[in-house]
Parts: C-alpha cells; structure tokens; sequence
C-alpha cells in the first residue's frame, strides 16, 4: 500500500499477547502515526504488557468491545482511523469447546462491526485505506505426515475457534469483493514468546514447572506444530501492513516444527538448567490426560510467499526464542503471579480512572 506520512492506526485486541507487540512496534517504530489501540480488557488483555510505550504522544488506549456495533461506528467517526490492523479474538480452543458461542460473537460478530464500520467511513474515499485482518493456520483444519499449509489450502476448520475464524477470513474477503474494501489477511502458526497469557502451553509449562505443578499433556503428545516466535510476527505484519499487496493473504510460519512431547522435554531440560535443579527433574511433572475433541494432528505453514515477495525470516531458531522465552518469564515472575492471581485486572482502574 503507498505509505502516508500520517495515519491514525486502529489496532484491536492491543492489550493483548501478539497485539501488545505489535502496537509497541508501530508507536516506537512511527513517531508520526497515531496508534489507537483498541481493547475490551478481558482476561487476556492486559495494560501492564504497555506500560513503557503509554505516555507516548503517538499512543491512545480505548477501553471498547468490537461486539458493540454502536460504540465501533462511533469510535470510527470520531478518530477517521485509516486502516484498522484487527487482532481482537478469542483464541483458546480449549474454551471454544465449552463456550462456542463467546467465539462466534467476537471472533465473526465483532469482525463484521468494523468491517461495517469501515466501510461506512472509507465509502467516498479509499485510496490509502487498509483493513488487516490477522487469522490463524487452524482454519485449514489438519495435516498428515507431510505437506505444508499454503495460501491456496481449502478451508476445513475442525473446533469451534478455527470455525468462527475461518468464518471470519471469509467476511473479510467478502467485504473485498462485495464492496472493494481494501484488505490483507495473513495465517499464522503458534506463537510463543514474552506477555503470553498462561492457558497457552508454553507459559502455563513455565509456570507450571516454577511451581511444580503437572505438566498436562493431551493423548500421547504426538502432535505436531509450527511455532512462531511473536517478536518475529510482529515485524511479518509491520512488512505486511506497508509492503503487501491488496486483496492477498500471506502465511506467517517459524519454520519450526515441534512434536509437543518433544518440546516439553525441551523446556523441561531448559528450565532445570535455569533453575539449578537436578536434570530431568521436570519430566517427572509431565501427566497424559485424555485428549481434546477435534484435536487435529498437525500443523505446518509454506511461508516461502511472503519471504519471496516481503524479503521476512524468522530471527531466530525455536530453541533460541525459547530461551529468550523461559528468561523473560524467569525475569518477570511478577508480572506472571499479577496474570495468574488476576491481580493485574485492576490496572486500568488505577492507570486510567484516577
């Protein structure tokens, strides 16, 4: 998209894990854009993940909910956002299989508010307009043995998660063609790294290990992932937001694949060594509990397109973003008991309604 020397950005779900770095990247990184970044502050958003970046003149927090189409419309009038980098999601799929209709609601709901609201804004003018939609590879359902995901890969969502965001990539596309709005979608796969909330199962581990807490894991713990190292995806969307091509979609992958029982003895190994415990002391912890449903096999991306067309890498390997990982938890275990004690719920009351 041809770059504007100002903007003003609207980025949802910026509290939370990948979207805390993502709205670092831009305030730091454009002093002349003004970023809103857009949160309803539930469970897994979390203000404390800002605090370097929120006295910041180019930065405006907006406690707001993407489900309230009112509040969305009016939120767009009021600051003429140019393009909207849309993270809001629910994204656990544990709790989509007990709560499907929480996904359906904000994860297809609330992409339709400002996707109506973007397009009532931008109707007369959408040179320069941009509505980046940030999805998962979940939505292409499961892999056997061999083959990767690639752009062209069928849908075929097996949870409710990956349904409701399957669905959503579709609207987005829709309101392309339907009514020419200007959009990019990019799929990720797994991203780990520092602010993760712990029901994910790299911090819910560390956390778990520092305690001395089992270590569940789902069937026989053969099944596979790509990581993505969340640093590493918010430079992918910073390339993708600027250099992208209209109406594409690009896969964000770590090139790093991982049985789960391969990478938990990993971070078992690490984290003994960290810890100064006796070696594999942290395997004893691991417990096999009975498997999800819907539980796909596999996942692995093709991210060969955006490397070819927006010259983006990863940075590093999945055994050093680990370390950088399990260090910055081992450096912030304030920040962990504030997020598992939900103790850090009341900071916006204190930072933002004095």
């Amino acid at each position: 998209m041809k770059e504007k020397t100002t903007k003003n950005i609207l980025i949802t779900g910026g509290a939370g894990f990948i979207g805390s770095h993502v709205v670092r990247l831009f305030v730091n990184k454009y002093p002349n854009y003004q970023i809103f970044n857009l949160d309803a502050l539930t469970y897994a958003g979390n203000l404390e993940n800002l605090t370097d970046i929120e006295e910041k003149p180019n930065y405006h927090f907006i406690k707001a909910d993407i489900n309230n189409a009112s509040e969305i419309n009016n939120l767009f009038e009021k600051y003429n956002f140019d393009n909207v980098i849309h993270l809001a999601a629910e994204s656990h799929v544990d709790r989509s299989i007990t709560d499907p209709l929480a996904f359906v609601k904000t994860n297809l709901i609330g992409t339709v508010n400002l996707l109506n609201a973007a397009k009532e804004l931008w109707r007369d003018n959408l040179e320069d307009k941009l509505f980046y939609h940030i999805s998962t590879d979940e939505v292409y359902g499961t892999l056997g043995e061999t083959g990767l995901f690639t752009e062209t890969t069928a849908y075929a969502p097996n949870s409710p998660y990956s349904a409701s965001k399957a669905s959503s990539d579709h609207f987005v596309r829709a309101y392309g063609e339907t009514y020419d709005l200007p959009y990019f979608i990019s799929n990720c796969s797994n991203n780990y790294g520092p602010n993760q909330f712990p029901e994910k199962l790299i911090p819910l581990f560390i956390h778990n290990i520092i305690q001395n807490k089992p270590l569940p894991v789902y069937g026989d713990g053969k099944y596979t992932r790509d990581w993505l190292y969340v640093i590493d995806h918010a430079t992918a969307i910073d390339l993708a937001f600027h250099k992208g091509k209209n109406k594409q979609t690009y896969n964000i992958g770590g090139f790093n694949e991982w049985q789960n029982l391969d990478l938990i003895k990993l971070l078992c190994e690490l984290m003994d060594k960290k810890l100064g415990r006796e070696k594999s002391s942290s395997t004893k912890l691991i417990t096999y509990i009975k498997d999800r449903p819907g539980h796909d096999k596999r996942y692995a991306i093709d991210a060969t397109k955006i490397h070819k067309e927006l010259g983006w890498k990863p940075s590093v390997t999945f055994e050093e973003g680990l370390e950088k990982t399990i260090d910055w938890y081992l450096e912030n275990e304030l920040w962990l008991k504030s997020v598992t004690s939900g103790k850090y719920q009341e900071y916006y009351d204190d930072q933002y309604k004095k």
